[in-house]
């Protein structure tokens, strides 16, 4: 086997071309290839063996994991595992190209099978200088004469994740995943397991691990985060290594871990037919390419990862000031007027988020209909019985406080009762079994469409220059499922060809309005994906009403999005205590203040603190947009009742912690490890919001939070 190797940015990245010009994905690591490793040492062979072991490595280590129909697998992949695809295992090494961008390396490795289903591939890997991170697509292209149809293609397939594990027979425990559930009001939860935890237990003879076992993480349809964030995190802890992933896509998606040959596999992957409905045909010079998925290699450190995954996401997103400046947002919904908005209750929330230093103001749900308006939503036009002097006059007087205004809008959807939903053809939504698709009252609007297109820009138009808006909380509340069949070979396809369109679609609004903020809202966290957040410069990381509960999801933030993109609602009820103003506060303060909460009714100190903390924040929002994330206590769980979250900023670090549920009322934080100090630096911190006193010991803040509950926000220095 002849061995082409290439180390960039902290990547060890081997191929290997078989004498028959197969070729396999050898290694892609953090540590230099070792080829004894790539099966188990001779030494512990049977007689008879060694020619299978050559077999089994012969058919293992896919580049490109690629199903077309109607071609026969000649190796077990038991069930529905995506390994020894066909006509993947037929692709043969074509070529190579090796270049520079402005992203860094770029290699693209060319396949064919020119015997039996005559289509060739491109495997492009993409680095990024100052990551270790690689961005992974491949394209294929029908070279041959007959239609082929394509129903599975991974981004990214990796064969071989424990093989630095020593002693080798112990990776089923030496191995952990980390899965970052997701769900409404239960954002970023993530959970680990080894993978004997996982059901991989190595149960089988020797040559025999290829079971039907596969651990199998899916999203299948248009809210790309509702049950898991589109990524995720394996290590291997004997050899203190790891991969780490995500799946830039705003739509169906698939990964899975399972067993082959002796190894683990990871292969990564967009809509599948099994999982998605989806499949498409291609005719004679067609070509599909497969969605990005972006690959780091690293150290067995949790942390360490998301921060790669932090700087590669600041390097993909597109450039705008919201991003730079981390302005305030004021959003009038939560603990405040929940969609029942007025001219009259607006004008006095105006001045108050405007005296507490806030600089943005969205009015938030309700604004276009004088009552009920779920199912009718879809016009978007001012209501003159809300409004009557109309919606201008709000946000011309929100600029005059020194603020942009906002405007809540769920652009993407009609309500059922909507009058134009009545009057346009059936063509302008998803349609399956021949009727629109519908859920919570809503059908879902087609981006491929052009009329469709062309409407949502006379939407955004009228907001903008209209009705004044500067930022659009773009919601989206519905699920319609796996896809549309009109105009498609399947109904993923026409979903994803609409997902596409509709990032087109955002692309163009940028591109006429390019100061214009969109905030990413979809009931909260559930689109949380790099395809949207690559353009949108907020998120809204959750809907959660419950303070206590949302610091979870504010310590485990930046996991899914960089803090300067994660807004985070801070909402202090009227009549709570100073204790609760402040917790709600330091959940925001390491990330975007989406503040709320009516605060025109908030007297005395407990105004003080909102004001207080958006003071502090303005001191310090210039290096979060910089900053790299530590838990010295771990990621937040969703009972755990201390919590610890911070942000390193070069020589410094921001630390918030919380206490809540009656927890033990003395801690030690350890920050050694999370800061990287020698063992004779020591810690000097300051609290910094509220401004009060604390202790260190030597590495260690030293806490007594006395109350039930409690947050607090530090500066920790070291020497």
């Amino acid at each position: 086997m002849r061995y082409l190797e290439y180390h960039e940015n902290g990547i060890y990245l081997v191929l290997g071309i078989t004498e028959d010009q197969r070729t396999k994905l050898l290694h892609f690591s953090s540590v230099p290839f070792d080829e004894k490793r790539l099966c188990r040492p001779r030494s512990t062979w049977r007689s008879g063996e060694v020619e299978r072991r050559d077999q089994l490595i012969d058919e293992a280590f896919q580049l490109v994991q690629v199903e077309l129909s109607g071609y026969d697998r000649p190796y077990e992949n038991h069930g529905r595992k995506y390994v020894g695809t066909a006509p993947g295992y037929l692709l043969k090494f074509a070529g190579i190209s090796d270049s520079r961008n402005e992203h860094g390396r770029l290699l693209v490795v060319s396949q064919e099978d020119n015997g039996l289903s005559h289509v060739r591939t491109e495997t492009s890997f993409q680095f990024y200088d100052g990551t270790n991170i690689v961005r992974c697509t491949n394209r294929i292209t029908n070279i041959g004469t007959e239609t082929q149809t394509l129903e599975y293609l991974a981004s990214f397939s990796y064969t071989g994740l424990e093989k630095e594990c020593d002693p080798p027979e112990e990776s089923v425990k030496e191995m952990a995943i980390y899965l970052p559930f997701n769900s409404w009001m239960k954002e970023l939860s993530w959970q680990d397991m080894t993978l004997e935890e996982a059901g991989f237990a190595d149960t089988q003879p020797a040559m025999c691990r290829r079971t039907s076992r596969a651990l199998e993480i899916t999203n299948t349809g248009n809210w790309s985060a509702k049950r898991f964030l589109p990524m995720g995190y394996i290590e291997n802890r004997s050899a203190h290594t790891s991969l780490y992933w995500q799946i830039e896509h705003n739509g169906s998606w698939h990964y899975e871990i399972g067993d082959m040959h002796e190894h683990f596999y990871l292969s990564v992957s967009g809509p599948t037919e099994k999982e998605s409905h989806w499949s498409v045909d291609l005719k004679p010079g067609e070509s599909f390419e497969s969605v990005p998925v972006a690959v780091g290699a690293g150290r067995d450190e949790f942390a360490g990862a998301m921060g790669d995954l932090t700087t590669y996401r600041r390097l993909i997103r597109r450039p705008n000031r919201d991003d730079e400046k981390l302005p305030v947002i004021f959003n009038d919904y939560m603990n405040c007027l929940y969609g029942d908005p007025t001219t009259e209750k607006e004008l006095p929330m105006i001045d108050a988020a405007a005296e507490c230093g806030c600089e943005y103001y969205v009015i938030d749900a309700g604004w276009y209909a004088p009552g009920e308006w779920w199912s009718g939503v879809g016009e978007w036009r001012e209501s003159r019985e809300r409004f009557p002097e109309g919606i201008r006059q709000l946000s011309d007087y929100i600029r005059s406080k020194g603020m942009v205004p906002g405007l809540w809008l769920e652009l993407e959807v009609m309500g059922i009762d909507c009058p134009v939903a009545k009057e346009v053809p059936d063509d302008w939504f998803f349609v399956r079994h021949g009727r629109r698709v519908f859920d919570r009252s809503r059908y879902q609007l087609d981006f491929r469409n052009p009329d469709v297109r062309e409407y949502a820009d006379g939407i955004i138009r009228r907001l903008v220059e209209e009705y004044g808006a500067g930022y659009i909380k773009m919601d989206y509340n519905i699920e319609p499922g796996f896809g549309t069949e009109l105009y498609a070979d399947s109904p993923g396809q026409g979903l994803l060809d609409h997902e596409r369109a509709f990032l087109a679609w955002v692309d163009r609004i940028y591109e006429k309005y390019p100061d214009l903020v969109i905030e990413n809202c979809s009931s909260g966290g559930l689109r949380m994906d790099y395809a949207l957040l690559s353009r949108h410069s907020i998120q809204s990381v959750s809907d959660q009403e419950d303070f206590l509960h949302f610091a979870t999801i504010a310590a485990n933030a930046v996991t899914g999005v960089t803090p300067e993109q994660a807004a985070v609602w801070s909402y202090p009820l009227f009549d709570a205590d100073e204790e609760a103003v402040i917790f709600n506060m330091v959940n925001a303060m390491l990330l975007r203040i989406h503040q709320s909460g009516h605060l025109i009714r908030l007297s005395g100190r407990r105004r003080e603190l909102v004001e207080e903390g958006i003071r502090v924040y303005k001191t310090i929002r210039d290096e979060i947009r910089m900053g790299l994330p530590i838990w010295p206590l771990g990621l937040a769980g969703n009972t755990d009742k201390w919590l610890a979250a911070g942000l390193r900023c070069g020589d410094h670090a921001y630390l918030a912690v919380w206490k809540r549920w009656d927890g033990k009322d003395d801690m030690r934080i350890s920050l050694g490890r999370s800061l990287g100090l020698s063992a004779g630096q020591k810690i000097k911190a300051e609290c910094i919001y509220p401004a009060c006193a604390c202790q260190t010991d030597g590495q260690d803040l030293v806490l007594c939070f006395q109350g039930p509950y409690m947050a607090r926000l530090f500066r920790v220095e070291w020497e």
